[in-house]
């Protein structure tokens, strides 16, 4: 599983490196790191829109999400 930390970005560049990383990923599972409101709020409406499965969890304010590919 690849994991990408984009807790130091706000959207939108966060969005934008994300997917990068999830074209980039050819199979497998990807963990993104997010702590930004605009991320947090933007990453998975982009994940229900285009009907990926994913799993959120949320600790001290870090949003973590967990693709399945």
């Amino acid at each position: 599983m690849n994991i990408i930390d984009l807790t130091n970005d706000v959207c939108p560049l966060a969005l934008v490196k994300f997917k990068l990383a999830l074209k980039q990923q050819q199979n497998g599972n990807l963990c993104v790191l997010l702590s930004d409101t605009g991320s947090k709020q933007d990453v998975p409406a982009f994940l229900k829109k285009k009907g990926y499965c994913y799993e959120s969890v949320s600790i001290k304010g870090v949003l973590r999400l967990t693709i399945f590919l």
